[in-house]
């Protein structure tokens, strides 16, 4: 078995690259089923952002799986493999672990160390557990990303400092207004984003917010956050002239906002400067906007030097978090290198409590003079006993597992105690992607280093 995930971002594909390759919630559960029922993939979990879009998957094939992955997604997305090959990276067992524990912790994130990403990572997890699309490898490897990714934002300062995409947002207006205490900010959305936007704007003297939804109840929830004032999208254009700076992340399919809506605002303005942001994936605003005289538009894209300057201590901080990946990645390593004998652990444990209880029934029907203590005394010494004598032999069949002849190691152990019946009977009930080859054994040895697949564009993990 092998862990792959295969995807973009922002480092890889620009914006109008990856808001093709966008999943909508709508959509999102249908897309991990027929994932899942790909050729080769036994667990699969999609984790889609504004800024990457991820297919993690366990698959049985080494050489094909990513054109399998390939395939896919030039299905779903209608578009030939050509036009986005060279955009995708791939990586590969040690480092696909890696990747996602770096990816859910932040540090592969446009602004390092967010915690945004984190409830994305979580949700996605969790969604294709609900569609029965993960299994023994991901319950686990998922579960400890999030672990490490928690132990990162509270055991470091990495968060302490305000940055992230919308507070990028926030100060690139203010590099062109010098404040907001008597601009009017319109933010189209109400998610968490736009949550975000407008703390930070309320944070920074804003006096007067519109808080723009599709549903109407959102914008009022949203907007008595920050005494601001709650629009809908119709009333919304016609208002557009009021508002000095705009700030849109919808997660509308088109766009919002077109050219000619907001030149017909402008005409109202009298050449007051309009402030546009667009830091939603699909774009919400019209790249024709940035046509319209004294209006200023920016995209996602453009908020990567922004931040730049707030990331010095973030960087620091990102180091101790490089420790802790490490740490949780040999204990993921561990536990999947002893994966494949735990089905004859369990079958000895199994045969040593059944040997045990028939034992003890034995002694009940031979002595039935005992009473309740001295029964209770018996059971718990020669409990102690089995426990005792299965220990070393459990212990060391645990570290004969990554060895190169572990195959052979786990075969002796069967045979030497007699476990053939309980396997194959644990191997007809077992899920078939419940149990993979332990990766050390699978890969050579616990030495071994699987690297990028090669022809894909490859990213740092």
């Amino acid at each position: 078995m092998h862990i792959i995930v295969v995807g973009l971002n922002y480092r890889t594909a620009p914006v109008e690259v990856r808001e093709r390759f966008t999943f909508s919630e709508r959509d999102l559960p249908e897309a991990i089923q027929q994932l899942k029922q790909t050729k080769s993939i036994l667990e699969c979990v999609i984790v889609a952002t504004c800024n990457r879009t991820e297919l993690y998957a366990v698959v049985d094939r080494h050489h094909l799986c990513g054109h399998y992955i390939r395939s896919f997604m030039e299905n779903w997305f209608g578009l030939p493999r050509q036009e986005f090959t060279h955009h995708l990276y791939m990586f590969e067992d040690d480092l696909a672990v890696k990747h996602l524990m770096r990816v859910a912790s932040g540090l592969d994130s446009m602004v390092i160390g967010e915690t945004q990403i984190l409830g994305q990572v979580k949700s996605a997890f969790q969604l294709a557990q609900e569609l029965k699309a993960t299994g023994t490898l991901f319950n686990m490897l998922f579960r400890q990303a999030i672990t490490v990714a928690k132990r990162a934002h509270s055991e470091t300062s990495i968060g302490e400092t305000a940055v992230s995409v919308s507070y990028a947002a926030v100060e690139l207006g203010k590099r062109i207004f010098g404040q907001f205490a008597k601009k009017t900010v319109m933010i189209l959305g109400a998610g968490k984003m736009s949550e975000l936007t407008a703390k930070h704007l309320y944070a920074n003297g804003a006096e007067k917010i519109i808080v723009v939804n599709r549903t109407y109840d959102r914008a009022v929830e949203l907007a008595d956050k920050f005494n601001g004032i709650p629009c809908s999208m119709p009333e919304a254009i016609r208002r557009l002239h009021e508002a000095d700076i705009i700030i849109s992340s919808t997660g509308a399919d088109g766009f919002v906002l077109q050219r000619e809506q907001v030149a017909e605002a402008m005409k109202r303005r009298k050449s007051r400067p309009l402030f546009m942001i667009d830091i939603a994936v699909p774009r919400d605003l019209d790249p024709a906007i940035a046509s319209v005289e004294n209006v200023f538009l920016y995209d996602i894209d453009d908020l990567e030097g922004i931040v730049e300057n707030n990331l010095e201590q973030r960087r620091k901080e990102a180091l101790k978090i490089e420790a802790m990946i490490a740490e949780e990645y040999e204990a993921f390593r561990e536990w999947y290198r002893t994966l494949g004998v735990v089905p004859l652990i369990r079958a000895l444990q199994d045969k040593a409590a059944a040997i045990h209880e028939e034992t003890m029934d034995s002694l009940m029907k031979k002595l039935p003079d005992l009473g309740e203590r001295e029964l209770k005394v018996i059971r718990k010494l020669t409990k102690s006993i089995v426990n005792q004598m299965t220990h070393d032999p459990i212990l060391r069949i645990k570290e004969m597992a990554g060895d190169k002849r572990a195959a052979e190691a786990m075969d002796m152990f069967v045979k030497l105690f007699a476990l053939e019946e309980a396997v194959e009977e644990a191997d007809r009930e077992q899920v078939p992607e419940a149990a993979p080859v332990p990766l050390a054994a699978r890969a050579g040895g616990a030495g071994s280093k699987p690297q990028p697949v090669i022809g894909l564009a490859t990213a740092a993990p």
